[in-house]
């Protein structure tokens, strides 16, 4: 069996992936930490984020696919995006999204297993609580626990990366690279502040 030199895969059968293939989600999430991070002041303005990573959970869960939580990042991502540019508060809307997601599953019957979409409606609750409270302690406080969170999110996703349930094993790695990366360098920058 030869293996292609330029993308790294098998060439009889294409029984592994291509290198960029198993990279991808990871430099995905080193990218968007980077991005994130880039001019940032204070830890606290990062705390939408926590409450995005239970977003894209519940929303795979309530829509019972876990490719679902792709295109739930995305929203995320528009609505960080235009409260950088505008008085926007991600996280209400965030919230007002996740009930509606919520009760579309509650009423396609995805109430089961628990597990699923009572769970991470749950982890929703308590991740956007925390990013909520964040923003409105000292910045000291405040960032670390967005740090914090984003750290116990990060054993969320490898939790679920290992279990294959409710998001697709891209994200799941994709953000368990963001929230560590994360975590840790809000944790640098409100520490030595």
């Amino acid at each position: 069996m030869a293996q292609d030199q330029v993308s790294g895969t098998t060439t009889a059968g294409g029984a592994r992936r291509s290198t960029f293939s198993k990279v991808w989600p990871a430099a995905l999430g080193v990218l968007v930490a980077a991005g994130t991070m880039y001019g940032l002041a204070d830890a606290r303005d990062v705390a939408p984020v926590l409450a995005a990573s239970g977003f894209v959970y519940l929303a795979a869960a309530a829509l019972g696919r876990p490719g679902a939580a792709w295109p739930a990042f995305g929203v995320t991502f528009v609505l960080i995006g235009a409260a950088k540019l505008t008085d926007l508060d991600p996280v209400p809307w965030m919230l007002g999204l996740a009930v509606v997601l919520a009760v579309v599953g509650l009423v396609a019957g995805r109430g089961r297993p628990a597990w699923s979409l009572p769970l991470q409606a749950a982890a929703m609750l308590v991740l956007a609580a925390a990013a909520l409270l964040a923003v409105r302690a000292d910045p000291t406080v405040g960032g670390l626990v967005v740090a914090v969170g984003l750290l116990a999110h990060a054993g969320w996703d490898l939790y679920h990366h290992r279990t294959r349930r409710v998001v697709s094993l891209t994200l799941a790695e994709f953000c368990m690279v963001l929230d560590v990366l994360l975590a840790v360098l809000l944790g640098v920058l409100v520490l030595t502040a």
